[in-house]
């Protein structure tokens, strides 16, 4: 499957994983909601959107059932400027789904994604051609730890995914995907990264710590590590022990899902850029607040103005902005 209008301009980016179909329908237990409304999610095609939409090439590469949830997916994608030329549309496994239903204000997901095609993503997936001419022509390749939980196969996948470009990880931890597995696949994936992007919950979950110092030893010292606080601040240690910090801005939120790939997308657009690491904090910020305001897992970023002039605003005009 090739994509004529992107393939002759290869991606900056490349992002590995599994993309999902997302239903939502009115508040409610799900026994008595009626109807759905139907949009495309997962962590590593969030990312992809979100850096499409700041005008940074990419790719997403994966595997989807040769089915109507898959060119679902797939249409979207186009439609949102990332190239998908490098997917693999698998007969017999189906696309992954999930359902998202709301109560008394409080989001709960449901996932569908056992034996999905993602899974069967293995280390021979990225010898393919189509996978592996991508991935060689990346600045940077993004996954996160979900892709690592899917199956053994992905894990040993991920285990060799090296190459001349920076390697990307957020931890992304999910309790349910590694129940009764063993998460070290997951920590050789977070020490062989370049970029690590962690949230400070769910590092206190998954390591048992929230300290950057302490995670960025644990995890060798030699990536750049971003941590993010919920909606406070976000903290980034470097290989030098240069450490900076930004506060997150106010914002209304609708709906958190999806704000953390909108933030990994920002970071990143930012780091092809090489802007200074504050920039890089500011431009993730302003990326997750957009999608915090509407109900969707993406959303447009904030207009290249407002972009311009609050990468570069002083830090007190920056700490009393609200969107």
């Amino acid at each position: 499957m090739s994509d004529p209008r992107t393939e002759t301009e290869p991606a900056a980016v490349v992002c590995l994983g599994e993309a999902m179909i997302m239903l939502a329908g009115a508040a409610g237990p799900l026994e008595d909601v009626e109807t759905f409304r139907r949009s495309v999610g997962g962590a590593e095609c969030n990312v992809a959107g979100g850096l499409a939409g700041l005008g940074v090439p990419t790719s997403w590469v994966s595997r989807l059932g040769d089915d109507g949830f898959g060119r679902q997916v797939l249409r979207d994608l186009r439609g949102r400027g990332v190239e998908v030329g490098g997917v693999e549309l698998d007969p017999n496994r189906p696309t992954a789904l999930y359902v998202k239903e709301s109560i008394d204000g409080r989001s709960r997901m449901h996932y569908y994604r056992t034996g999905s095609a993602a899974s069967a993503m293995s280390p021979a997936f990225l010898q393919r051609p189509e996978v592996a001419q991508r991935l060689s022509n990346a600045r940077i390749v993004h996954t996160t730890g979900i892709t690592a939980a899917l199956s053994t196969d992905t894990a040993q996948m991920l285990d060799e995914l090296r190459g001349d470009f920076v390697l990307s990880v957020d931890l992304n931890w999910r309790p349910v995907l590694w129940r009764d597995k063993d998460p070290e696949p997951l920590w050789r994936l977070l020490r062989a990264a370049d970029v690590v992007l962690i949230g400070a919950d769910e590092a206190l979950v998954f390591a048992g710590a929230d300290d950057p110092a302490e995670l960025h030893e644990r995890l060798g010292g030699r990536c750049t590590l971003v941590v993010k606080n919920d909606a406070h601040t976000a903290v980034a240690l470097e290989p030098d022990g240069r450490r900076t910090e930004v506060p997150a801005l106010t914002v209304q939120v609708v709906e958190p899902v999806g704000a953390g790939d909108a933030f990994a997308a920002g970071f990143l657009a930012g780091t092809l850029q090489d802007l200074p690491m504050k920039q890089r904090l500011r431009l993730g910020h302003l990326n997750a607040a957009a999608v915090l305001a509407v109900p969707e897992d993406h959303a447009a970023p904030p207009s290249a103005a407002l972009r311009d002039r609050l990468l570069t605003a002083a830090d007190d005009e920056w700490a009393a902005t609200k969107l």
